[in-house]
């Protein structure tokens, strides 16, 4: 009897204990999106305000898009005189889009506001990618890649070159490859469009856009892709041969001599696409973040038009792995990464394993590493020198300088110029202050070395006296 109603008494079964669950999946994509991009926020903005600093930054960029942003701050065109007298920007490359930081100049008039807003243009781009890879292959997958993509080599190297124009192109082209990659046709699209008002060549890069919508899309519903390619084509031609010329004080665009004629033979545009053997590193450079396995997705072709017209100049900085010409590929390439390990999980392990190799290797190589060094949080002796040099220039001043001094004084003063600018001197208005440095590195762009010291002599002819000379420093007054 005891026996049967044992064995007819209902079993209690223990609670099941829950899975634990990663912090990286309680987050889900967009709050992984966003933690990765918060950490990559702080890392570029100490990076790059930890460079200017050390006296890192130049005239050539950071001083050039300071005084455009101030301009705009002040309701003005953007007259750059580090560039030449009376040089509006807007006749060196297309990018009113650099009126958005306005404002934020206006609240808090130092280059550091136009570092931040390239830092957090930079460290948004990581959102879109962390994200897409979350749904593409989970959360540990997620924080590789965006980790990986926000150390790639492409980014950091812009992040701790000065400012440019590009950082608003990262973020755009991120959030479009995304959207493409997951066939939102529109809002890639949409995304897209804005380049045009980034840089002149961005167009090239919205008709590629175009194109792959229009191919991908299939019969009968290619219309609005082949309307945005011949927008962004258009756009280009437009700004480079009307809009550019027209605020150019020479009446031209400036970077038709750096690009191969129409007159240029077919063999040797090819060769010249191969040739030097830097522009092969530099391929195999842009492949390696994405394991090579990025360059099987149709996406990648997004990156031909850049390509390009860098691999054919003449301009050998174009062809080498920094700067910050590759930042508007690197999104495009882990997007493409991304489209082809959804359609081909098997290769997932081996190319998270590749990612992250080839990041930590370049995190060793490229500058984000001065955060990890001593002498990245030291400013120098000679740096100490020069901010102290430099103060005893009143506010306001008209000021001729050297390359690396020049970013130090802009918030300072409107009418900052280049040492070596002509007719220096004997100008209708000549600079009250001359300060030059003969250690600053930069000694053949954008003043060559002898110009340098021809200036200064013409100067000193013309009656300026010395102030101060130390560590290398002159500093001479009106």
């Amino acid at each position: 009897m005891i026996d049967n109603l044992l064995e007819r008494r209902p079993l209690v079964r223990p609670a099941p204990v829950p899975k634990p669950t990663s912090m990286a999946r309680r987050l889900g994509p967009n709050g992984l999106g966003l933690a990765v991009a918060a950490l990559f926020l702080g890392l570029y903005v100490l990076l790059s305000i930890s460079r200017h600093e050390r006296m890192l930054s130049a005239a050539f960029d950071l001083g050039i898009f300071e005084q455009a942003v101030r301009a705009y701050a002040h309701g003005r065109l953007p007259v750059v005189p580090l560039k030449g007298p009376g040089y509006d920007l807007l006749g060196d490359h297309f990018h009113p889009v650099l009126a958005l930081l306005a404002p934020a100049y206006r609240l808090f008039p130092t280059p550091v506001t136009l570092l931040v807003a390239q830092a957090s243009l930079m460290a948004l781009a990581c959102l879109p990618i962390t994200r897409w890879a979350y749904r593409t292959a989970g959360p540990r997958a997620a924080l590789v890649l965006g980790s990986a993509f926000g150390a790639s080599w492409g980014i950091v190297s812009a992040v701790a070159y000065d400012f440019h124009e590009i950082c608003f192109a990262v973020p755009l082209l991120a959030f479009a490859v995304e959207a493409l990659g997951e066939r939102r046709w529109r809002a890639g699209v949409l995304w897209a469009l804005p380049l045009v008002l980034v840089k002149e060549d961005l167009g090239l890069t919205v008709a590629a856009v175009g194109l792959y919508v229009a191919w991908r899309r299939g019969r009968g519903r290619r219309g609005v892709g082949l309307a945005v390619a011949v927008f962004g084509l258009g756009a280009t031609v437009v700004e480079t041969a009307v809009l550019l010329p027209l605020a150019n004080p020479q009446g031209v665009f400036d970077y038709w001599q750096q690009l191969p004629g129409s007159h240029a033979a077919l063999p040797m545009m090819l060769v010249k696409l191969g040739w030097p053997p830097v522009k092969w590193l530099l391929l195999a450079m842009l492949a390696a973040p994405v394991a090579f396995v990025g360059l099987r997705s149709p996406l990648a072709l997004l990156c031909l038009p850049t390509l390009a017209w860098r691999l054919t100049a003449s301009n050998e900085h174009y062809w080498q792995p920094s700067f910050h010409y590759s930042a508007i590929l690197m999104p495009i390439l882990f997007g493409a990464l991304l489209d082809v390990l959804t359609r081909r999980p098997g290769l997932r392990r081996r190319a998270l394993a590749v990612c992250a190799a080839v990041a930590a290797v370049t995190t060793v190589v490229y500058p984000v590493r001065d955060l990890a060094l001593p002498g990245g949080w030291h400013r120098p002796a000679h740096v100490r020198t020069a901010h102290r040099l430099l103060a005893l220039i009143p506010d306001g001043s008209r000021v001729a300088s050297t390359n690396r001094l020049a970013p130090i004084l802009v918030a300072r003063s409107e009418a900052v110029s280049l040492v070596c600018q002509q007719p220096g001197p004997l100008s209708a208005d000549p600079p009250e202050w001359v300060v030059a440095d003969a250690t600053d590195p930069t000694v053949k762009s954008p003043c060559a070395e002898a110009a340098t010291e021809a200036s200064l002599a013409a100067y000193r002819a013309e009656g300026y006296r010395t102030v101060a000379e130390e560590d290398g420093i002159l500093l001479l007054r009106r």
